[in-house]
């Protein structure tokens, strides 16, 4: 289904996004590679299979305004999008009552509105076409609000609330939505997210390093891709029982996770 199919992924310099370029590129597709560093998406892109079917467009989430001319850019590579992958984003590590109204605004401009005005710039395109495909990478986080990370799960649990009213929206022109909510997988997210003084953490903690590797994650993803399911939590562990206990027990759930969270909140 995805052999042939010109896939933009956001996002695309490290991490899942990373990942992503190099599994959908061995199944054949042709891929956009986008984030803010061009050198380090060209490195992306020369380890990717067929790398010469591939290109790379730079993109800043925060530059709104500049939406509508990166998608004519990214249409014009391959004469189409068939699929965007909305992956970029950042995480953050930190105490909601240190954090300053811009920390806030700052991470919601990249992980919400970076994502749904690169969303609503593509969508009359696939309108047109009467098809098209959006993925979005959200998280188990936006579905659970874990401590340290207030502003992420509040960005990502209003991601995933657009994206399911946008689905109901757009079935009638035959573009279909996908919410991917992964657990703790072992990638340079902890490392740089940014932290309350606005600057990068620097550091694994302990839940990203014992998470999925990235390649299980990723290939759990590109499956979903493929029967283009509304929804997919790729988690073990901890993140994946919390999911599950917060939906079906949520005043239990909700109970336990404080105790947790102030252990962690001593320790931090």
């Amino acid at each position: 289904m995805l052999a042939g199919k010109v896939i933009w992924i956001t996002g695309a310099s490290s991490g899942i996004g990373e990942e992503l370029a190099y599994q959908l590129s061995r199944r054949g597709a042709k891929l956009i590679l986008s984030a803010r560093r061009e050198s380090e998406l060209e490195r992306v892109r020369k380890a990717c299979a067929s790398p010469d079917f591939h290109k790379v467009l730079t993109l800043d989430l925060t530059d709104i305004d500049a939406m509508p001319a990166v998608v004519e850019q990214a249409r014009q590579l391959f004469g189409r999008i068939d699929v965007l992958v909305n992956n970029g984003g950042v995480s953050m590590r930190g105490l909601a009552k240190d954090l300053p109204l811009e920390f806030d605004r700052r991470i919601f401009e990249i992980d919400f509105f970076g994502t749904v005005a690169l969303t609503k710039a593509l969508l009359p395109i696939m309108i047109e076409s009467h098809s098209g495909y959006i993925v979005n990478i959200c998280s188990v986080a936006g579905k659970v609000g874990p401590p340290f990370r207030s502003t992420y799960a509040g960005a990502k649990h209003a991601l995933i609330g657009y994206m399911d009213a946008l689905r109901c929206e757009i079935n009638q022109y035959g573009i279909a939505v996908t919410n991917i909510c992964p657990g703790f997988i072992k990638t340079n997210s902890s490392i740089n997210a940014l932290a309350a003084n606005g600057e990068p953490f620097g550091k694994t903690d302990e839940d990203i390093a014992g998470g999925m590797p990235v390649e299980r994650c990723v290939a759990k993803i590109v499956a979903a891709m493929e029967s283009q399911k509304r929804e997919v939590i790729v988690a073990d562990g901890i993140a994946l029982v919390s999911y599950h206990l917060r939906r079906l027990f949520p005043n239990t759930f909700l109970k336990l996770f404080q105790r947790e969270a102030d252990r962690r909140i001593r320790e931090f």
